[in-house]
């Protein structure tokens, strides 16, 4: 697995083994961590690769799977890393896909909502061919991704790679980064120090937050079946920013203040995924409410900072 020191990837990493298989994690570590991989390191079947695979894959002996979530996944991490995302989302994606290729393995992609830029159709179906600026500051992410489509599809319809792609929509949970920019781990953070609340724009921007255990549920359904995709993975339930502020607020008993700041450039104004592909083709749904999850989110933020 590709990018397994990460926030999403160490969570599959643990449920990978879990069920029993063998996981060779590879991370260069520029913006997951080692601490990510605690649960699995020791664990029979684990082992762990420092490495960037847009230079190398060092993967030896049998592969049946190869689960690719390499790249920066927020954007203070993918801003301060445009070429290395541009790198990991070509050359990387390339690299992997030679690995599975050589093993006749199946392939999965970890795509992204943001093909789907500041979308002008609502909620977002697979068929949406989106909205992105592609030379605009978040072009290097949204591109990135798009070209790993593109790259991957290349190889199923050239040489019958058995491959998958998941568009994966807003995930939160455990092992969030405090500083990695994404909005959950942000307002937790703030709640919790008693800072402000930064909402940018008005607050009236939507998205749909996924539990981390969902969203590794609907990867490893598609890592178990034939379908390409791509298929959107996410919870179809939307907030506005500033309703999960509140949320956030409620849910610490903090008093912070909510500050207005203005809104990135390219910033999307609306994000939900439509799952009726995931449901029909996966059987996947979420199943964790954002209650549920939001509680456990600020329960690990509390821990680490004790």
């Amino acid at each position: 697995m590709a990018g397994a020191a990460g926030f999403l990837g160490s969570h599959l990493c643990d449920a990978l083994l879990d069920r029993g298989d063998e996981v060779v994690a590879l991370d260069n570590l520029s913006t997951g961590s080692l601490a990510n991989l605690a649960a699995a390191e020791g664990r029979a079947g684990f082992s762990f690769k420092e490495c960037d695979v847009a230079d190398s894959v060092p993967v030896d002996g049998e592969v049946d799977l190869v689960m690719n979530l390499a790249s920066p996944a927020s954007p203070p991490a993918y801003l301060e890393r445009p070429l290395e995302t541009l790198a990991v989302g070509s050359e990387g994606t390339r690299r992997l896909l030679e690995l599975a290729g050589e093993h006749d393995a199946r392939f999965v992609q970890a795509s992204t909502s943001e093909v789907y830029g500041d979308p002008a159709v609502h909620p977002q179906p697979e068929s949406y061919w989106g909205n992105v600026n592609p030379i605009g500051p978040r072009s290097v992410y949204d591109e990135s991704k798009r070209f790993g489509e593109a790259l991957v599809m290349a190889h199923q319809r050239a040489r019958g790679a058995n491959v998958g792609i998941a568009r994966i929509f807003n995930t939160y949970g455990p092992r969030l980064s405090p500083g990695d920019g994404r909005v959950v781990s942000n307002f937790v953070v703030q709640a919790l120090r008693g800072e402000p609340l930064t909402v940018y724009g008005d607050g009236a921007q939507t998205r749909s937050f996924c539990y981390v255990s969902d969203l590794v549920a609907g990867l490893l359904a598609l890592a178990g079946v034939t379908a390409t995709g791509p298929i959107n993975l996410g919870n179809p339930t939307e907030l506005t920013m500033g309703e999960l502020a509140n949320r956030v607020l409620a849910a610490t008993g903090s008093s912070s203040p909510i500050v207005h700041l203005d809104l990135p450039a390219d910033d999307p104004t609306r994000r939900r995924p439509d799952i009726s592909l995931a449901s029909s083709l996966l059987g996947w749904a979420p199943v964790v409410g954002f209650d549920e999850g939001l509680a456990a989110t600020i329960e690990h933020f509390r821990t680490a900072a004790a």
